[in-house]
């Protein structure tokens, strides 16, 4: 009588695989909800300083704006004021503002 009890609950629980799809279902919303969308932000944000040229206006990661004067392989040289140059990390420029937007308040 035990063994028909046994292989009927036996014949009931579902494969072993069905307990780990709840697992699977979420890394795949999270992947598509989280890391997807900050990998293609990350790139956009490469290929905008991998074009930065020089008399571009930026905006540092530190909130300072100025006009690119210089530019290599990692670095920027980013004039902020009048004869004030400063040495900034490529990778730390948040944004590259379009032409003809706001003008400095100390021209």
């Amino acid at each position: 009588m035990f063994d028909i009890l046994s292989a009927a609950a036996a014949a009931d629980a579902p494969p072993g695989w069905l307990q780990f799809l709840p697992i699977v279902g979420m890394i795949v919303i999270f992947w598509f909800l989280l890391f997807r969308p900050q990998m293609k932000r990350a790139k956009e944000h490469q290929q905008k300083v991998e074009a930065l040229k020089k008399n571009d206006q930026v905006v540092t990661a530190g909130g300072l704006v100025g006009k690119v004067v210089k530019v290599d392989d990692t670095y920027a040289e980013v004039e902020i004021a009048k004869d004030t140059r400063v040495k900034v990390v490529k990778s730390t420029i948040g944004d590259i503002l379009k032409p003809g937007g706001a003008k400095p308040a100390n021209d």
